[in-house]
């Protein structure tokens, strides 16, 4: 199926957080950003992303979230010095009452706040699931972008039967005008009707199209076939377009009559317009 290069997907579960987006993009760029503390997954991560995508440019956000617990420990070393300290200064000072643990707790670096508690299987399920739903969006887009540009391919098929339609008609006025021109230039004076006739077929040849309509015809049917593939298709495409519009090139540059000069410019503006549809195609 095809796959657009723009999407996005995000999936949230015990304490893990995974937001990913993509667009157009020649290649496969990857960029991740995440907590320190998860710094040795990265690796795995880019791999799974590579293997399910072949193009894009990934912008990846992975947090851990307030749902995870957070641990706390006790400064013992440094309860003890606290306790001490104010265990002379109670002596020295002659303060009456005990000192309480709840003395120690208005310490609050006596609390160090440790590492979240979480499940570290948690996080290649939650990154799954936004790929799932970053592949899911890619494939909608495709799907949409395809239907358009096999309309557009539909209508650049139909600019060529019109040419293939015209060309003999074309041929023909062309020959004539060519053929009376010569007599009015040659009248009054001998000339080889043979040789002139064979210059004039060398004339028709120059400005004959049908080769070019012929190998568009061919094109298009494998831009038909290869939007069907489930393979990445994107450069693929975008090679027979510029093969298209070489062809559209030469059409308009060999026309002598300005209904061909008309629909040639036409073929460039509709080939013009998928090429740009196609760059977002992975």
């Amino acid at each position: 199926m095809v796959q657009s290069m723009t999407g996005f997907g995000a999936a949230e579960k015990e304490g893990m957080r995974v937001e990913m987006r993509s667009v157009n993009h020649r290649f496969m760029d990857i960029s991740v950003r995440l907590s320190p503390l998860l710094n040795e997954h990265e690796i795995p991560l880019r791999n799974m992303l590579k293997g399910k995508f072949s193009r894009g440019k990934f912008d990846v956000f992975i947090s851990i979230t307030s749902d995870a617990k957070i641990k706390f420990k006790l400064n013992t070393g440094l309860a003890r010095e606290i306790y001490k300290s104010l265990s002379g200064l109670k002596s020295e000072l002659s303060i009456p009452g005990p000192i309480g643990f709840e003395t120690l707790l208005n310490y609050r670096e006596l609390l160090v706040e440790g590492e979240p508690d979480y499940d570290i299987s948690s996080l290649y399920g939650v990154f799954r699931e936004a790929m799932g739903q970053l592949e899911k969006m890619r494939l909608d887009e495709g799907k949409a972008l395809a239907e358009e540009i096999l309309g557009r391919a539909n209508r650049l098929e139909a600019i060529n039967r019109e040419l293939i339609a015209l060309s003999p008609e074309i041929i023909a006025d062309y020959r004539m005008k060519f053929h009376e021109r010569m007599k009015e230039l040659l009248a009054g004076m001998e000339y080889d009707r043979d040789r002139i006739l064979q210059e004039i077929a060398l004339m028709l040849e120059k400005t004959d199209i049908t080769e070019e309509l012929s190998r568009i015809e061919n094109h298009l049917r494998q831009f038909r076939k290869i939007l069907t593939d489930d393979d990445t298709i994107g450069k693929r495409l975008d090679f027979l377009l510029q093969e298209l519009n070489r062809e559209a090139n030469t059409i308009a540059s060999k026309a002598d009559d300005y209904r061909i000069s008309n629909i040639a410019i036409e073929m460039k503006s509709e080939i013009e317009k998928i090429r740009e549809q196609v760059q977002n195609i992975q």
